[in-house]
């Protein structure tokens, strides 16, 4: 059994006035459809992405769907510069940034007697160390301002194992693990810290380095008899970047239709 996706949602003005950044936005998956949402839920949006032409057709694009332009910024959140340079530019065209999503994040399905060490740690530097420095970078720009929410994309398979993820599950474990500790170090100063955890959401480039037999097997274990659209996993983020989460804090919400 395979159920239909609901309908595309209407905007309901959830980020009225607000202003956020997305990182790794370009291209058809989860940041785009994050940073498109924000747009049609009365955000400003600052998009980045590794990916020069890219992150040009990505705007491009959102201005078509949204009727609003998105500012860009190049940036590899592997760079220390690139990072200070994104918060910097979002601070200055935005006039400060209230919500972060961090969404950019790297995996392949690779055994572990396979897996050399430069892919391991290609793999954490881009997911978990990249959320880290983006998260320590928004938080500097938010804890004195006073206010401020950062979502980070973490996934299912932190909790949950499976043959040939290693690197990846270690990497969205451990963006759970910093999301909870960055999220009561932040609390003090009204910052608050959230992250997302999808089970199964398909786009081109997950299908382009999965196989159609590994992502059917991944939709058989969806109570729906489906993926998840992009766009539904970015509706969560909206809810922890909006004031209707304003108590939840160091919390993964699982975005998810898989059962045991």
């Amino acid at each position: 059994m395979s159920l239909d996706p609901p309908p595309y949602p209407e905007g309901r003005d959830l980020l009225r006035g607000k202003t956020v950044v997305v990182t790794a936005a370009a291209g058809t998956g989860i940041g785009f459809a994050a940073a498109r949402r924000c747009a049609e839920e009365g955000a400003r949006v600052l998009i980045s992405d590794i990916h020069e032409r890219r992150l040009a057709e990505a705007a491009d694009a959102m201005q078509d769907h949204t009727g609003q332009r998105p500012e860009t910024q190049l940036c590899d959140v592997t760079v220390e510069d690139d990072v200070q340079a994104l918060i910097e530019a979002g601070a200055e065209r935005l006039g400060g940034i209230d919500v972060l999503i961090n969404n950019a994040g790297l995996g392949d399905t690779r055994h572990i007697v396979d897996m050399p060490d430069e892919r391991w740690q290609k793999v954490l530097d881009v997911t978990l160390t990249g959320t880290f420095r983006m998260t320590r970078a928004g938080l500097r720009h938010m804890q004195p301002r006073g206010h401020g929410a950062i979502v980070n994309n973490a996934s299912v398979i932190g909790w949950r194992a499976q043959a040939g993820q290693a690197h990846y599950a270690a990497a969205k474990a451990g963006v759970m693990a910093l999301t909870r500790c960055a999220a009561l170090e932040a609390a003090p100063h009204s910052v608050r810290v959230n992250c997302v955890a999808p089970s199964l959401a398909i786009h081109p480039f997950l299908a382009k380095v999965s196989s159609d037999e590994f992502l059917e097997g991944l939709k058989q274990v969806e109570a729906f008899g489906r993926s998840a659209e992009v766009w539904e996993i970015a509706n969560a983020m909206i809810f922890l970047a909006s004031d209707l989460s304003s108590y939840m804090t160091g919390e993964v919400l699982s975005v998810s239709s898989q059962h045991p």
